[in-house]
């Protein structure tokens, strides 16, 4: 998947909301600038911020890696086979950081289920509201969880709270693959204030 399309779809839902960037910027926790050059961008963020994005423009993650000429129906089972995985590629600062969306045609789900190769280089340092779960399918990860690090091999996983910074990189020869889900809190509503009923008795 281009990641020049991902960046035109954040703006085409902004606008078709009819949100501003300083409003997108309050509800998601990033600042203008950035949202202003993330859309004006050739370059796929990682998926932490694009969860935060998705969840201020009250979407499934999934929807932002959608095509235009995608539509996909609500419906209680969704497949996707192996041959029909969106995979982004990303460029810069986090070459080689690869993932592949499992189920993102099902539409207003509550999970968003991954696979993840990171890259060897430098760990990019993640925060956001939310749970994750990993899987190591191939290879070894080294995940590093509030100042600590952790090193997974095929068949570890791990279940931690996403607001404790965490980030993760591929040891060895070759890069890891890791399944992963991540479960985003829904905004609460805003309650609706109603007036109190005046006492007919006095």
């Amino acid at each position: 998947m281009d990641e020049k399309t991902i960046a035109k779809t954040i703006r085409t839902t902004r606008l078709k909301k009819r949100l501003s960037l300083a409003k997108l910027s309050a509800l998601s926790g990033l600042s203008t600038g950035y949202l202003s050059k993330l859309e004006r961008s050739e370059k796929a963020p990682p998926i932490s911020t694009l969860s935060k994005i998705a969840l201020a423009l009250d979407l499934d993650l999934a929807s932002l890696l959608r095509e235009e000429k995608d539509f996909f129906e609500d419906v209680p089972l969704a497949i996707v086979r192996k041959g029909e995985r969106k995979t982004v590629k990303t460029r810069g600062a986090l070459y080689g950081y690869e993932y592949e969306a499992l189920a993102y045609n099902k539409p207003g789900k509550n999970m968003e289920a991954f696979i993840i190769s990171p890259t060897f280089g430098e760990e990019i340092e993640f925060q956001h509201d939310g749970e994750e779960f990993m899987y190591v399918l191939e290879g070894v990860h080294e995940f590093r969880y509030g100042g600590k690090k952790y090193v997974l091999r095929k068949g570890d996983s791990i279940y931690y709270e996403a607001r404790i910074p965490h980030s993760g990189r591929s040891l060895g020869k070759k890069k890891a693959r890791v399944l992963t889900v991540i479960y985003s809190y829904k905004k609460m509503p805003y309650p609706v204030q109603t007036a109190e009923k005046e006492d007919d008795a006095g």
